[in-house]
């Protein structure tokens, strides 16, 4: 199944442990951003959207837009 906009938001706001994340949010300004949050996305990118996400990767990227942009280009089609 295509995981869309909404599920991946609260996918995402699962793994930082916060009620919601908005789109705007700087992704290092949650209290729970450490490398285990990290792993989960790498291990999302793999799972849901059949792609390998780095740790590189997610160095370049700033906000929740920011990382849902990625992960929509990055798609396996």
């Amino acid at each position: 199944m295509k995981m869309d906009k909404t599920q991946f938001m609260d996918e995402l706001a699962n793994i930082l442990d916060v009620d919601a994340v908005e789109e705007s949010a700087n992704l290092r300004d949650f209290e729970s951003w450490d490398s285990l949050s990290v792993l989960s996305i790498v291990a999302l990118a793999d799972s849901k959207f059949g792609f390998t996400l780095t740790f590189p990767d997610v160095k370049t990227l700033t906000t929740v837009a920011d990382l849902w942009a990625f992960f929509e280009k990055n798609r396996a089609k």
